[in-house]
């Protein structure tokens, strides 16, 4: 990314925050100690349904231009891409309902995103045999991992659109990572790169005391 690219960050850093969250891991609030292994309930033990979306992020929110947005692709996948905004929204495009579950105890059902579906990139992208892990970049430094099979689950995307509108920058537009069935911390805000490994590469919360995978029927909230 070229400093002409590099968007203007809105906000600071919430070191504070991000201290408490590092000593809620060192303590392991929040946990119930009753994990839902078959998913008998929709909400995941120690969860609280939210009507409203609650804000999370690290403080400072890339301020992402439309006209700047891109998404690059690279690693181990036979085919690497790189598309701006107009090209990602001409490839096939997907319509899920899900809920979000976040780490911080709060869930909220049915959001109806728009965008296109993990199926429809690794069709095209082709990952290679060695290809194991999806490491996730955003444009505020921020990463975190998921294993190959979890992002080719059915319900993953790359969002752009929620409840019919653009998703709004606070909530990671121009465009997201929606993994529904794990925490949404692994869906990372404001991506501009998927690459492909053969290696696990945790990112900024799983080097702070987060769990590698992230599955809240499992309460896997810390390692």
């Amino acid at each position: 990314m070229t400093d002409d690219d590099k968007p203007d960050l809105i906000g600071r850093s919430k070191g504070k925050l991000v201290r408490t969250k590092e000593k809620w891991a060192e303590e392991r609030r929040l946990l119930t100690g009753r994990p839902d292994f078959g998913h008998v309930n929709r909400l995941p033990p120690g969860q609280k349904e939210v009507k409203n979306w609650p804000v999370l992020d690290l403080g400072a929110q890339p301020d992402v231009k439309p006209e700047k947005w891109h998404l690059r692709v690279t690693g181990l996948v036979e085919n690497p891409q790189a598309w701006t905004l107009p090209q990602f929204h001409a490839l096939p495009q997907a319509d899920f309902v899900s809920d979000i579950h976040c780490v911080t105890q709060w869930s909220r059902y049915d959001n109806r995103w728009q965008g296109v579906s993990s199926k429809t990139l690794l069709d095209l992208l082709k990952p290679k045999a060695e290809a194991a892990h999806v490491i996730f970049h955003a444009y505020d430094g921020y990463t975190t991992n998921a294993k190959l099979s979890v992002f080719a689950e059915a319900n993953v995307l790359l969002a752009h659109s929620w409840e019919g509108a653009p998703i709004p920058r606070e909530h990671g537009g121009p465009v997201r990572v929606v993994i529904p069935d794990w925490y949404f911390w692994k869906s990372a805000k404001w991506v501009n790169c998927l690459e492909f490994t053969a290696v696990d590469q945790p990112g900024f919360w799983e080097n702070r005391g987060y769990h590698n995978e992230g599955d809240p029927w499992k309460e896997e909230r810390y390692s």
